[in-house]
C-alpha cells in the first residue's frame, strides 16, 4: 500500500497510508448520492407540495443551492477533514504538515470543485442535467488525470491547498480529533507553559504519539519530546510518551476552561 512521509513542525517525518483510488471514488459517489437525493427530494417538496412559484425562486436557491455546493466544504470542516462519504471509506483529509488542515486549505480544497456547482446550477436551473452531467464529467475526469499523474494521489484541490487524503483504520470520535475529555475533578495541570503551543501542534503531536504505538518505534516520541521541552522550556524525567501524553491532557483541560 503506497505510503507518504509526512514533515511536521516538529521536523519529525509521520507516515501514512495514501488513501486508495477506488475509495476516494466511492466515498465521492456517497457524497454525490446524498447530494442528489437531497437535491430532488426538495424540488419535489418545494414545487411539488408546497407548490411554490416565481416568488419563491430566491427561497429555492438557499434552500437547494446552499447545502448542496456548501456541503463539501461544510462536513470537512465540522467532521475533522471527512464527508460522510470520506467517513465511511475510512479516510480523511490531512495538511502536508502532518496537522489537521487550516480553514482556508478546505476552502481552497472546495473552490477547486467548481465543476460541480456547474452540475447543481444547470441542472436545478437551467433543467439541463445533460449539459450539467457533461460538466461534471469533464471536471471529475481531469481530477482523476491529475491523481493519476501526481506523487502523493492528490486532485489540483488538494495540489493548491496543500493537502492529501490519507487512509484511517478506526471510526472517527472525540478522540481523533486533538480533544480528550479530561474527567478528573481534582486533574492537576503540570506544564501550563503548554499553551504556547498551537491546535495544529498539538494534533500533531497526538499523530506522533499514534504512529509510535502502531510501528513500535518510540524514537520518534523521544525526539519530539525534546523539542517540546526546548520550545517550551521546561524539563522533565518522565518518559517521553508519557510526557507527550500530559501535554494533550494540559492542553486539553486548559483550552477547555479559558
Amino acid at each position: 500500500m503506497p505510503v507518504i512521509q509526512i514533515a511536521t513542525p516538529f521536523n519529525i517525518d509521520i507516515e501514512f497510508e495514501i488513501a486508495e483510488f477506488h475509495k476516494r471514488i466511492l466515498a465521492y459517489l456517497v457524497d454525490f448520492f446524498l447530494m442528489i437525493s437531497y437535491m430532488f427530494s426538495m424540488v419535489y417538496l418545494l414545487f411539488g407540495g408546497f407548490r411554490i412559484g416565481e416568488g419563491g425562486i430566491g427561497f429555492a436557491w438557499i434552500v437547494l443551492v446552499i447545502p448542496t455546493i456548501f456541503y463539501t466544504a461544510v462536513s470537512e470542516i465540522l467532521l475533522n477533514g471527512q464527508t460522510f462519504g470520506k467517513k465511511l471509506l475510512k479516510i480523511k483529509v490531512v495538511s502536508l504538515d502532518g496537522g489537521e488542515p487550516e480553514l482556508g486549505q478546505y476552502l481552497l480544497r472546495w473552490f477547486m470543485r467548481f465543476y460541480e456547482w456547474g452540475f447543481i446550477i444547470f441542472t436545478l436551473f437551467w433543467m439541463n442535467p445533460f449539459t450539467g452531467l457533461i460538466w461534471l464529467f469533464i471536471g471529475g475526469l481531469t481530477s482523476i488525470i491529475i491523481m493519476g499523474i501526481s506523487p502523493k494521489s492528490q486532485r489540483l484541490g488538494d495540489i493548491v491547498a496543500g493537502t492529501v487524503v490519507v487512509n484511517t483504520h478506526i471510526n472517527l470520535t472525540v478522540d481523533d480529533t486533538i480533544f480528550m475529555n479530561v474527567t478528573q475533578t481534582n486533574y492537576q495541570v503540570k506544564f501550563p507553559e503548554v499553551m504556547r503551543l498551537s491546535d495544529r501542534d498539538i494534533n500533531t503531536i497526538k499523530n506522533v504519539i499514534g504512529q509510535c504505538a502502531k510501528t513500535n518505534q518510540y524514537e520518534m516520541c523521544n525526539r519530539v519530546a525534546m523539542k517540546v521541552q526546548t520550545v517550551l522550556k521546561v524539563s522533565t524525567d518522565m518518559y517521553a510518551i508519557d510526557f507527550l501524553g500530559k501535554i494533550m491532557e494540559d492542553y486539553n483541560y486548559l483550552s477547555t476552561r479559558e
